[in-house]
């Protein structure tokens, strides 16, 4: 399945704003994330976060030539830059069959080139991707601890 040619770039708001794009992009996401995906309408609210001028954030994607989604990630601000990063990762993701092939090493390259600002993300210790977040340069600084009423 994996093409040769596969180029990375910012899906500009005028294509997010196309609800069959939206589509594809939540659909690829949610098949792509497998055991770690969250709820289609979580990554959907994330989508709608990115699209609303007053919150923000970007679309990255890897595709071929024919516009065949091979990676995607879901970057929002987080509009606390004076104390946490200015960007949270929030969903990164590869097709199936291009795992191992460069895909998510070649999308986070390109997220960390075009952000050029601190950017957070959130991984399961048990998630074989923490390597690979690891290999461009994340650490991990703090442990998060959550508490819900």
């Amino acid at each position: 399945m994996l093409a040769t040619n596969i180029s990375y770039r910012i899906v500009p708001h005028t294509e997010l704003s196309k609800q069959d794009y939206q589509e594809k992009l939540v659909n690829f996401l949610f098949t792509s994330l497998e055991k770690y995906s969250d709820p289609i309408p979580d990554i959907e609210a994330c989508l709608k976060y990115i699209i609303d001028e007053n919150k923000g954030g970007y679309v990255f994607v890897a595709e071929d030539s024919h516009s065949n989604l091979y990676g995607a990630v879901f970057l929002t601000r987080t509009r606390m830059e004076t104390f946490v990063p200015e960007y949270l990762l929030v969903y990164i993701a590869t097709h199936k069959d291009a795992r191992g092939k460069g895909i998510g090493l070649g999308l986070l390259t390109f997220v960390k080139e075009k952000a050029k600002a601190p950017i957070a993300l959130h991984v399961e210790h048990d998630n074989p991707a923490k390597r690979l977040y690891e290999k461009v340069g994340f650490t991990n600084k703090y442990t998060e601890m959550r508490w819900y009423p």
